[in-house]
Formats: structure tokens, sequence, C-alpha cells
């Protein structure tokens, strides 16, 4: 049956010459991928204009946030990839059992093939590059499907990657549902998708009709437990930082608060105090706060303003798509707000007696792709560790863990699969191989027919 174009597009012949291009093994040169690192991180420097206006045209992020989530930390994430790629390529000596003496054993990176990258829209140009690195760094070839929903941003990152890289290495293919259903019914090697857990199942279905493993970056409602020995200034400060950064649309966001009942009115106070320092009396005049992406996450993020008592904010303006940041009290673990990951400028407070309260609120709920909890109390620190399980976090901040390099990021369970940022980006688009060298020197009899040992002798080997 011929494959019929979309919009004058061919995406399995796009991919059947990815495959050829992989095929020829110049990905798998150190020099060939260093190269093309160091070209993606000017073409970056270049057009930085050309995605700061592309981004604030899709989200009115204040050009510091576009600056530091979307290209700093993609040029950063080069500069450490550059710096330890030869290390992470060399084959790994690993032991071998006296068994299996002289044979030696080795693990070698390889790269899986032609890989397909699905981003998001809320940070649509950092949550494209950044996998794209590692999949480079790892000798693959890629396509990319930046969001529809930012579609500045996605013209962007096409005009720097299609105008400047061989389509059969890399290409950018944009669209909406359409293309994503003609790429997801074909074969890759590995699909990296970032969204929703809704979306993400239907990602998964689709790659398990051909076998191809997933990496699924998702989401969830990430808690943030403040207790009672803490610094309310700065916890207050650092929440409201990290929940209104890009107008709560950050998939790491305190998700909901859950404070210790002796503390929550002082907290309340100074969480309201820091809008207000932030933002000002007027958030929709300040230049540090972003908008909604759509009218539809407008529309859906409103209908959550029903319940509880608003603190601050709740102002609304469709044909500006603002949302005040917003601050709701007197919340019931069962109302809408808590039966799905908010991303938006709206914080529900909810009150505990006992930190084990607390925990066993959230693990009433999924994983949560991130847990925050404000404490200098060592034990109860512990005590979070241990008792729940959660993708990442941060014990008295938070977001801050997706700037360490060294730190992998992923979800766990509904929030998602595998982890990636740094190495772990680099194993992600790794197979890794193991091969056992052995010797003509020694070649022992006993282990071919006829056998002649008995099985007590065999025994000994594993005592």
């Amino acid at each position: 049956m011929e494959t019929l174009p979309i919009n004058n597009l061919d995406i399995p012949a796009t991919i059947a010459k990815q495959r050829i291009f992989f095929d020829g093994n110049k990905t798998k040169d150190y020099e060939f991928r260093v190269s093309q690192l160091k070209k993606l991180a000017q073409l970056i420097k270049e057009n930085e204009k050309l995605i700061l206006d592309a981004v604030y045209a899709d989200l009115r992020k204040p050009t510091i946030e576009i600056f530091g989530s979307e290209i700093l930390i993609a040029l950063s994430e080069i500069r450490y990839v550059i710096k330890h790629l030869k290390a992470w390529m060399k084959p790994q000596k690993v032991g071998t059992p006296l068994n299996l003496f002289p044979s030696s054993s080795y693990i070698y990176t390889e790269p899986l093939g032609v890989v397909l990258i699905v981003a998001p829209w809320n940070y649509p140009f950092s949550l494209n590059i950044q996998p794209l690195i590692g999949a480079i760094a790892a000798g693959n070839c890629a396509i990319l499907k930046p969001s529809e929903y930012a579609p500045h941003t996605s013209n962007a990152i096409a005009k720097i990657i299609n105008e400047h890289f061989d389509p059969n290495f890399i290409t950018v293919i944009e669209g909406g549902l359409e293309i994503n259903q003609a790429l997801l019914a074909e074969k890759f090697d590995h699909i990296f998708f970032t969204g929703s857990t809704a979306i993400g199942k239907i990602v998964m279905e689709a790659a398990a009709k051909h076998l191809t493993p997933v990496t699924l970056e998702l989401g969830g409602k990430s808690p943030c437990i403040v207790d009672e020995e803490c610094d309310l200034e700065t916890t207050a400060k650092r929440i409201i930082w990290g929940k209104f950064y890009n107008a709560g649309q950050t998939c790491v966001a305190p998700d909901y608060l859950l404070v210790s009942k002796s503390i929550k009115p002082v907290l309340i106070e100074k969480l309201l105090g820091y809008v207000k320092t932030f933002f000002g009396e007027n958030p929709q005049q300040s230049p540090d706060f972003a908008r909604i992406v759509n009218d539809r996450q407008f529309d859906r993020l409103v209908s959550l303003l029903n319940e509880g008592k608003i603190l601050i904010g709740g102002q609304t303006d469709k044909s500006d798509r603002y949302i005040a940041p917003t601050i709701i009290d007197g919340i019931s673990i069962h109302a809408k707000i808590m039966g799905e990951e908010i991303f938006g400028p709206i914080l529900p407070v909810l009150e505990y007696d006992q930190l084990s309260e607390a925990i066993a609120l959230i693990k009433s709920q999924s994983q949560p792709l991130a847990l925050y909890l404000f404490s200098n109390n060592k034990q109860k620190q512990e005590k979070i560790l241990q008792e729940i399980s959660f993708g990442g976090g941060c014990f008295n901040d938070t977001i801050l863990h997706l700037a360490n390099l060294e730190l992998p990021f992923g979800g766990v369970g509904n929030s998602g699969m595998g982890s990636y940022h740094g190495k772990a980006t680099f194993d992600r688009f790794s197979h890794r191989k193991s091969v056992l060298k052995n010797s003509f020197r020694f070649d022992l009899k006993l282990r071919y027919p006829p056998y002649r040992v008995s099985i007590d002798t065999l025994k000994k080997f594993i005592n």
C-alpha cells in the first residue's frame, strides 16, 4: 500500500533516509558528535533573539526566565556533555569471575539508531533541545516534533535545525495531531516523550506495537510539605518563586501545599506578602509574570477557581490569557483541584497535624514527579525519603534539582519512566553492549561433552 505524504512530507521516507545515514556509521565517530554539538551551541547563540522572541510570543515569559530556562540550560548541557563525552564513550572493563579465566569482560556503548523526540509547550525550546543533545552525544539520528501549541517556538526550532543540519541526520517535523499520529505509527529505535500522563499512555501503546522502548517524562501533583522546623521567611520566598515561575506551567512546580497546622497562619501571611513583593499589587501589569499558553488551558484553570477560599488573586482576563497568581485555602482532598495536575498559577493550601497525615495523603495518590520538604529536621527528611516514592525533588527549596546535570531527572509510576539530563541522557539513547573476550591459550575439556564433571564439583563454584 502506498504511503500518502502528509503536508507534502513523506514520513516513512524521511525515517528510511535517516536509517541509511545511520548505517553509514558517521554518527558513531567521536569527532562528528562533538562537531555537531558545537554547531548546535553556536546556532543557539546566533539565534538568541529569534528564540527569545518566539518563546515570548507563545507564553509571554519574562526575558530572564526565557534565557535561563530555555537558552542557558541548553548551552550549559552542551558544554557539560562535550567535557565528558570521550570518557562516556570509552569501553568499560568490568570484572570477570575466576571460572571464566583467562577471559576479560567489557561494556560498550552504542547508539540506538533513529529516535523520535516529542516535546511539550511549557518549555518549548529547551525540552526539545535537551533530549536532542543526548541523542547526538550518543550517536543517533533524530526526528524532533515540537508542540503545535507553541507555534512560534516550533517554527524557530525548525528554522534553526532544518536550515543548518543534514535532514538525514536531524530534522524537525512540525504539525498537529495528524502529524503526531503519523509519526507514532512508524517504527523508531526509541521514543522520548515529554507531556501529560494521558498522552503518555497513547505514546506507549503506539510504541508497543513495534516493541519500541520509550522514555516518558510526565507530571502529576507534586506536593510541597512545610514543617514547623524551617525558616518561614525563606520558605515562603522559595515556594512563591517555584510555584509562579512560568505562571505555574512547570511539570515540577509545587502543585499544592501541605502545611503544619501550627505555622499555617504565619506562612500564609508571608506567602501573600511575597506574591505582592514579586509581582506588585496588579500582577497583570508586571513584566515578570507569564501568560497561559492557550484558551483551552485558560478555561480549564478558571474552572478550578470555584472551590475553597481565595486568599489572593483569582482575577482572570481571557483576552490576555491572564490568571493572577492565586492562593486558595479551605480545599478538601476531594475537591476538583486536587483531582488533576494544576499546571497553572493556582496554589491550594492544605494543613496537617502530624507529618504521618501528610505522608498518608501523598501516598493515597499516584507517585508525584517531584516532592518538596521544608524542614531542618534530619529525621523527618529521612522519613520522607524512606516512605514516599517520587521522581526527584528538593529539601528546603523548589525545582532547583533540575539545574544539576549530575542528578538524573525523571518520574516514577504515573509520573513517568526513564530519566535524563547529563550522562543520564547519553545513557538513555545508548545500548550497553556486553562483550566477553576469551583467549585460545586455555581450553578446559571439562566444559565439553561427554561430561565427566559431577554436580558436586560444580557446586563448589557457588559455595
